[in-house]
C-alpha cells in the first residue's frame, strides 16, 4: 500500500512504513504488533547521505576546492541532507520498495541517491547508493535507526547491546574522532567503532525479541545517551570522514552500501 505520504510493506505479521516525503525514513517497524522504533517525525530510522555524523565546522575539500555546508548542529554539520528531503517513490509492491532523490544545494555536487527496502518475515534489508555522471566528489552513506530502549510490554526489560569491536575511535571534546584508535570503552556511548570483518551488533529485549544489525562496512556508531532509544548506525566511513577518509563517487564507480536487520522472537 502506498500514498504520497507513506509506503507500507508487509510480510507475515511484520509491517514497515516508509515516509518518502519526510526524508525517506522508516517511520515504523512493527513485529507481531510490537513497535520497535521510536515514534516521531525526527525519529524512526533515517538515511544519512551524502555524509554521516558530523563534518568539522561544516567544511570539506574535494581536491583543491573547499566547500562550506550549513552548520545545523553547531559548530558542525550533521547527518547529511537526505533526511530533510522529499524522495520520489520509484517502485513499491507488497514487500519491496525503491526511492530516489537528486542531490541539490546545499550539497555542491550533482548526483542521484537510491534507497531500497526488502522485507521478509524475519528480516529487513536496506541498500543505498550514490551515483554521478558529472564531477567526482567524496560522500558517505549510512542509517540512523532509533530502536526503542523498552518495547513497552508489562514487565519488559530494557534492551541490551552486544558487539565486539576491534577498536573505538577516540572522541575529542568537539565530538569528532581525534584520529587515535583506543580499546573499546563501556557504555554510555556516542562513539564510532571499528569492526573490520563487518558490522555485527545484537539488540536483545530479554524474553521478547532479538534484532541483529549487520553490514559489510567496518564502521558503526552506537549512541545510547537518551532514555527513550538506542541507535546502531552502520555507515560507509567514520564521522568527519569527508575529510579524514574520503571515498570518491565517480562517473564509473558509485558508492553503495547495504545493511540487514534480522530478528527472532524470544
Amino acid at each position: 500500500m502506498s500514498s504520497e505520504e507513506s509506503v507500507r510493506l508487509a510480510a507475515g505479521d511484520v509491517e514497515v512504513t516508509v515516509h518518502p516525503q519526510n526524508g525517506c525514513r522508516i517511520a515504523s517497524l512493527r513485529i507481531g504488533g510490537t513497535e520497535v522504533l521510536r515514534q516521531g517525525e525526527r525519529y524512526g530510522s533515517f538515511p544519512m547521505v551524502p555524509w554521516c555524523g558530523r563534518v568539522e565546522h561544516g567544511r570539506f575539500r574535494n581536491g583543491d576546492v573547499r566547500h562550506q555546508l550549513p552548520v545545523n548542529a553547531p559548530p558542525h554539520a550533521i547527518h547529511g541532507t537526505g533526511r530533510d528531503t522529499a524522495w520520489r517513490t520509484a517502485r513499491a509492491n507488497k514487500s519491496e520498495a525503491a526511492f530516489t532523490y537528486d542531490l541539490a544545494a546545499p550539497w555542491p555536487y550533482s548526483g542521484r541517491v537510491t534507497q531500497t527496502f526488502a522485507l521478509t518475515e524475519d528480516s529487513l534489508t536496506l541498500t543505498m547508493g550514490v551515483e554521478t555522471y558529472e564531477s567526482s566528489f567524496p560522500a558517505q552513506v549510512g542509517w540512523h535507526p532509533w530502536f526503542l530502549r523498552n518495547l513497552g510490554t508489562p514487565g519488559g526489560e530494557d534492551v541490551r547491546i552486544d558487539f565486539t569491536p576491534e577498536w573505538q575511535e577516540e572522541r575529542g571534546a568537539d565530538h569528532l574522532p581525534t584520529g587515535q584508535r583506543i580499546a573499546p570503552r563501556p557504555s554510555p556511548w556516542d562513539d564510532c567503532f571499528g569492526m573490520p570483518d563487518g558490522v555485527l551488533v545484537a539488540l536483545t529485549w530479554p524474553g521478547q525479541l532479538e534484532l541483529t544489525v549487520t553490514s559489510r562496512t567496518e564502521w558503526v556508531v552506537v549512541y545510547d545517551e537518551q532514555p527513550e532509544a538506542v541507535c546502531v548506525e552502520p555507515q560507509s566511513g567514520p564521522p568527519n570522514g569527508l575529510n579524514t577518509h574520503p571515498q570518491l563517487v565517480t562517473p564509473i564507480e558509485p558508492l553503495e552500501l547495504a545493511s540487514t536487520w534480522t530478528w527472532r522472537r524470544l
